[in-house]
């Protein structure tokens, strides 16, 4: 069994960085929601813009109440954290980092906000995907990540 030496760090790390990208993007956009809430495009197919969502990906449970969606969110951060510390493989530290960073960037949008401030809006023609934010992309990021880990695990090594 191979030493975890400095592992709870590097996941660590990863949650630190997926948060503060999260908050800090948001910030900018709460700052210029006045400018954002009609939509500003940026390149065909993509617009910035500042949405609230009450509920969970794709507007699921919207309406619940916000303590709710908090506490729920609370008990998925505490077992990311612990198949973070308890995982072996470096790979999957930084994914379940990832993960616990985004969600705990959204759990603080629920507290100050009663609601997630979304942003990233991608389209075709008429069709919209549900506008997200930067924590939703360190949480798919982060399960995409373990998802692969088996297979770059597998990967071979060159050297000692």
């Amino acid at each position: 069994m191979r030493s975890l030496k400095g592992e709870p760090a590097i996941g660590g790390l990863a949650a630190l960085v997926a948060f503060v990208v999260d908050q800090v993007t948001k910030a900018i956009v709460v700052s210029n929601a006045s400018v954002l809430n009609a939509g500003v495009s940026v390149v065909p197919g993509f617009n910035l813009t500042f949405h609230r969502n009450d509920g969970v990906t794709f507007g699921l449970l919207g309406g619940a109440p916000w303590w709710s969606l908090v506490v729920l969110a609370l008990a998925v951060c505490a077992w990311l954290a612990v198949m973070m510390l308890r995982t072996r493989n470096r790979i999957e530290v930084i994914a379940f980092g990832s993960i616990l960073g985004g969600a705990l960037g959204n759990v603080v949008d629920r507290l100050r906000y009663r609601a997630v401030t979304d942003f990233l809006d991608f389209y075709v023609g008429t069709a919209h995907w549900p506008a997200f934010n930067m924590a939703d992309v360190f949480v798919v990021g982060g399960v995409g990540l373990l998802l692969v880990a088996p297979m770059i695990n597998r990967r071979p090594r060159c050297g000692p």
